[in-house]
């Protein structure tokens, strides 16, 4: 969302101010989305604790074209 969005829903008379402001808000949303990236990307070994024999489909895929 844009910047200046923000600061006319919020209030602010100054986009700095919501910049400033919210600024750790977004640096922390973007902490917790690598966070859930790395846990996906766990190998079935790490999750599950059983060595991973290659038999089970992965968590997730997309076609590759």
């Amino acid at each position: 969302m844009e910047r200046v969005v923000i600061k006319e829903l919020l209030g602010h008379a100054r986009i700095g101010v919501a910049a400033t402001v919210y600024a750790h808000v977004r640096l922390r949303l973007q902490r917790d989305a690598i966070d859930l990236l790395g846990n996906a990307l766990r190998s079935s070994a790490e999750i599950t604790g059983k060595p991973d024999d290659g038999d089970e489909s992965p968590l997730c895929a997309v076609p590759v074209r």
